[in-house]
């Protein structure tokens, strides 16, 4: 294998993107990028989900011997195991490449790689695509997942202005084909506060709202307010639960919040008390327009 004569590292093959992790979203990195006919090349820790997404989403499997090869690299897996990949392989990443990975949390993630990211000298930038289903796994994976969705990017505030913008520049151009919507720069602070609200509380009140005695008898008697408040109720309980601690302080604030609103309904239906309760929906019908901008 050729190599770079100043690092010694195996050479850059610009546009070549390494993706870790088959699962609903890498699966779906995967399915977009080798459609438009990137060179993709893929890890997962399952051999067997491994060699069927070889057959028509990859052009590879993503050895040792190639991640020095790749420009991009995402790492979709779980946070604690996608720090623990990287930090295993950092010496093997090309000093021209940028990582990102796809947690639903960035503090965690970013505290522990942008370190090493700079011993090594490629760059890292958390990433967070806004999208998903209620459904996991490879099989549910699809190209057209990201389509007009965001994508949170947390750049490494120590990186200078040029390679910080080089890098965010390079990750748009190597993700184009997966139809992103826009790009929201945030700090891993001010995204896990707000994705604490916008993403983790749906999923507790959901899981938690189907364990009512009454869920097993909705048949013939629920419609689309059901459905909607139900659909992530189905989750991935191991990640979600690593999700949820890495963001406990955020989320059991919002968790508290949500108790003491609804709190000050059922106080109100518990007095009969008209003008109370409607005075709490108007409230909320309020909240919504203004959340809404309209």
């Amino acid at each position: 294998m050729s190599r770079d004569g100043s690092t010694g590292a195996p050479a850059l093959v610009p546009g070549r993107v390494g993706i870790v992790g088959l699962g609903l979203i890498g699966g779906s990195f995967a399915k977009a990028l080798h459609a438009a006919g990137t060179e993709t090349y893929v890890w997962n820790r399952s051999r067997d989900t491994l060699e069927f997404a070889l057959i028509e989403s990859a052009t590879g499997e993503l050895t040792d011997d190639l991640v020095g090869t790749c420009e991009l690299i995402v790492l979709t897996t779980y946070p604690g195991h996608l720090v623990s990949w990287l930090k295993e392989r950092a010496k093997l990443v090309n000093p021209r490449a940028v990582v990102i990975d796809a947690a639903g949390t960035k503090r965690g993630v970013c505290r522990d790689l942008w370190p090493v990211a700079r011993e090594h000298g490629f760059a890292f930038v958390g990433a967070h695509p806004m999208a998903g289903t209620q459904y996991s796994g490879f099989s549910h994976a699809r190209a057209n997942l990201f389509r007009h969705a965001p994508l949170v990017l947390c750049p490494d505030p120590e990186l200078e202005d040029f390679s910080r913008m080089e890098a965010l520049e390079r990750i748009t151009k190597l993700l184009a084909p997966c139809g992103f919507g826009c790009f929201t720069i945030a700090d891993p602070d001010e995204h896990d506060r707000l994705i604490a609200y916008t993403s983790q509380l749906a999923h507790v009140v959901s899981n938690a709202y189907v364990k009512s005695p009454q869920a097993k008898e909705h048949k013939g008697f629920s419609a689309g307010s059901y459905k909607d408040l139900t659909r992530v109720a189905r989750l991935n309980p191991a990640m979600w639960t690593e999700l949820f601690l890495d963001d406990a302080d955020y989320l059991a604030s919002e968790i508290d919040g949500l108790v003491e609103r609804l709190t000050a309904y059922a106080d109100a239906l518990r007095a009969g008390d008209a003008d109370a309760l409607e005075a709490l929906l108007a409230e909320g019908v309020r909240a919504k327009r203004e959340a809404e901008g309209r």
